[in-house]
């Protein structure tokens, strides 16, 4: 089995840390990557990171998780109320998936509340910051643990 998961940040999250911190928080990206590699490793797991703020280089990454992976947690930022490509991309793969935001994205402005997401995901994490990584890599990892 597949003992890796892949990591997929999307659109301005490599600005986390001086993109509105008083929203996101001061952890980096560079802290995300190595939060999910420390708890990943708790479950032997690898950890394979994609960041970009370009739509097809995400949906290519995910397609490339389908003989790699044996899961994928996304956090896919602004693409989430958008992207109806990235959602056939994890349907496609057909891996499980975890969706993590870092805010309460349903208490924020009304065009958030809606995911394309969601509903191909295992599971849905929002609001718990960074931390929000962490349950996602356990959750996958008690998934593909099955």
């Amino acid at each position: 089995m597949t003992r890796r998961i892949l990591l997929v940040n999307g659109p301005n999250l490599n600005l986390l840390g001086t993109r509105e911190p008083e929203l996101y928080g001061e952890e980096t990206l560079a802290d995300v990557e190595a939060l999910v590699s420390r708890v990943a490793s708790d479950f032997g797991l690898e950890v394979r990171a994609v960041q970009s703020n370009h739509e097809g280089v995400l949906i290519d990454a995910i397609h490339e998780a389908r003989t790699d992976c044996a899961g994928i947690v996304i956090n896919p930022g602004a693409f989430t109320h958008t992207s109806v490509a990235l959602r056939d991309a994890i349907t496609a793969v057909a891996l499980p998936t975890a969706e993590v935001h870092i805010t309460n994205v349903h208490a924020r402005e009304e065009f958030r509340n809606h995911s394309y997401i969601s509903a191909v995901a295992a599971c849905v994490i929002v609001g718990a910051g960074v931390h929000g990584y962490e349950f996602a890599v356990r959750r996958i990892a008690q998934l593909i643990a099955r």
